[in-house]
This record gives structure tokens, sequence and C-alpha cells, in this order.
């Protein structure tokens, strides 16, 4: 199965998730959105990962608007979709949901907890009733209509589905090395660095096997 990965920037790639998916004997392709666009390549299946930029910023980000007309066929044919943070924003938005900024931002470890739908889901149900999840956003998304949530925290929706497309607003697939990469970049996204990336390199690995299997659930449900 060939698995094509859009990302929005340098520092912003697959992580753990290119290890579920070599390790099911797939094939990832990654395509830097900002740089190269959206071209629509062949997929069996299409993972939107996050980025520093909004999903609502079309004048300042004119690969947005062909991005959202590519993920809106993506939705139309039914190839199945996996939108993460940004991705799931911009998914929303292309199955016709509004986005825009949450009360206030998650940044960090928040309390997630999964819904009663969540228990048929064949990708939710790799989730835990309840768990901390690694978060890096300030903007969120209504429901699409006809769209089943999934998972949610106290501030907003965390996971959702429409057909075969899925969102998670947290980050189930970065890495340590992601982590310190975005701090560097954002340094007052966080009031105490040093705690921050003290609580996140002890809580990654048990991360990271939970990024792989909600990912290897995914491609199973493909």
């Amino acid at each position: 199965m060939k698995v094509l990965a859009l990302t929005h920037g340098d520092d912003v790639g697959p992580g753990v998730f290119e290890d579920a998916i070599r390790a099911a004997g797939h094939e990832l392709v990654e395509r830097n959105v900002v740089r190269d666009g959206a071209a629509d390549e062949p997929a069996d299946a299409v993972i939107v990962l996050g980025g520093a930029m909004h999903p609502d910023q079309d004048d300042r980000h004119p690969w947005l608007r062909p991005e959202l007309r590519f993920l809106e066929e993506k939705l139309r044919r039914g190839t199945p979709l996996l939108g993460v943070c940004l991705g799931s924003q911009l998914l929303a938005r292309a199955a016709g949901a509004r986005v825009f900024q949450a009360e206030e931002p998650e940044v960090g470890w928040v309390p997630v907890e999964v819904t009663e739908a969540a228990e048929s889901d064949p990708v939710a149900a790799s989730l835990p009733e309840s768990f901390d999840a690694f978060q890096w956003h300030s903007y969120t998304h209504e429901l699409p209509a006809g769209a089943v949530e999934l998972a949610r925290s106290r501030v907003c929706t965390q996971a959702w589905r429409l057909g075969s497309a899925w969102g998670v607003q947290f980050h189930p697939e970065v890495r340590a090395e992601q982590v310190e990469s975005w701090l560097a970049q954002e340094p007052d996204d966080v009031p105490d660095p040093a705690g921050f990336l003290a609580g996140t390199r002890e809580r990654i690995e048990d991360w990271n096997v939970l990024g792989r299997r909600l990912c290897a659930a995914f491609l199973a449900a493909v």
C-alpha cells in the first residue's frame, strides 16, 4: 500500500507514524506542501500532518487553497485520510466545518477522554479511555456535518471521523527531537521550558507506543 504524508514545514514530519508504516510493509511518500504543493499523485491513503500556520490564513499561504481543494477531492472519492493537528483542522474545513481560534491554547500534556462512539471505531478503539495527550495548538474546528466525535478535552474536540476520514487534534506522531525543535522556535508558548522538556522526556516513550498503535489501526482500517 502507498501512503502519502503531507507536511507543512521541515520539522513536522510523520515521526513514529513512519515506524508503523514501514513495519507493516507499506510504502511511505512524503510531500512538503509549503514547498511542493499537494499534487494528486496516486495513493491508497493520505496522512495530513501539522504545521506552525493556521487553517484560515489563505492570504498568507498561497498553497492553502489548493491543498483544501485536494482534500475536498479525496473526501469526495472516499480516500482514507488521517489528519493531525493542523491536518485535522484542514480536513474539517475541507468537509465544510468552521475553523476558529480556541478559547485557550493547548500546549503540552493535556487530559483527553474518548467518547462512547470510540469503542466501535476501528481507529479510536486503539486509544485508552482517558490519557494525557501531547498538544501544541491554538486553533480548533467544529465537527463537519455527519461526523462523529471520538474524543475530546476540556477545550475542544480531540478526535473525530467522517466516513473514511479521521482527525486528531493532538500529536500522536511526535518524537522527542521534534518537540525540542518546536520549543526552540516558539519558546514563548511554554512558561517553563526546562520543566516542559523534562516532563516530555519522561513520557515520550510510552506516547510513541500509542502513536505507532494509532497509526497501525488506521492502516488496518484502510
